[in-house]
């Protein structure tokens, strides 16, 4: 097998590797799911939860652990079902463990079911935070859920991150050298010499 056959087959296994944990990322085999950005506001009722922080980092998706404080953020709730698009929900965010509300939606329908908390200025400090999730009833009892996240200390770029960046420099490279005679000459050469080694 010559070396250009042998990086292609690399290059085409981590394509598999990375598409197949791509798609799996918020689930798994059926029967199971590992989601943890999704939480059940009633039995059998749940709300699917993203957060972005779009200036510092524009590809990522984020749940428990959000990199930075002071920077904006868009908290997604995507409602699982219909059941909540007639409902009064209200959104609230405080920083723990004292309480202090640094964000509020008051209570309302969310027709489309996907609701957008926008929170331009993030939050104040690193810290954990409880986001709260409130079903306002037009009679009876308020129901309340919590999901916590952490602000602040977050990695620059997530481990999946950074394999695609080297996955699509190394393409970059595989795609230089199949075209580039002058690049491909260089590269046998070296090559050549550590055979000979």
């Amino acid at each position: 097998m010559n070396t250009s056959e042998l990086l292609r087959k690399i290059i085409m296994g981590s394509i598999a590797v990375l598409f197949s944990a791509s798609l799996w990322a918020h689930g798994g085999a059926k029967g199971t799911d590992t989601d943890q950005c999704k939480f059940e506001l009633e039995p059998d009722h749940w709300i699917h939860y993203t957060a972005y922080q779009p200036v510092a980092f524009p590809a990522e998706e984020f749940c428990a652990n959000l990199p930075r404080e002071k920077e904006a953020i868009i908290l997604v709730f995507d409602y699982q079902d219909q059941k909540y698009k007639n409902d009064t929900v209200e959104f609230e965010v405080t920083k723990e463990p004292e309480g202090t509300r640094v964000f509020f939606l008051a209570g309302a329908k969310h027709k489309k079911g996907t609701v957008e908390l926008k929170m331009p200025n993030g939050v104040p400090e690193a810290g954990k935070y409880l986001i709260h999730i409130t079903l306002v009833p037009d009679q009876g009892e308020r129901k309340d859920v919590h999901m916590s996240f952490k602000a602040g200390g977050g990695p620059a770029a997530s481990k999946s991150m950074v394999f695609l960046y080297l996955l699509i420099g190394a393409a970059g490279a595989y795609v230089l050298y199949l075209y580039n005679p002058t690049v491909r000459r260089e590269v046998d050469k070296i090559i050549g010499k550590k055979e000979k080694a």
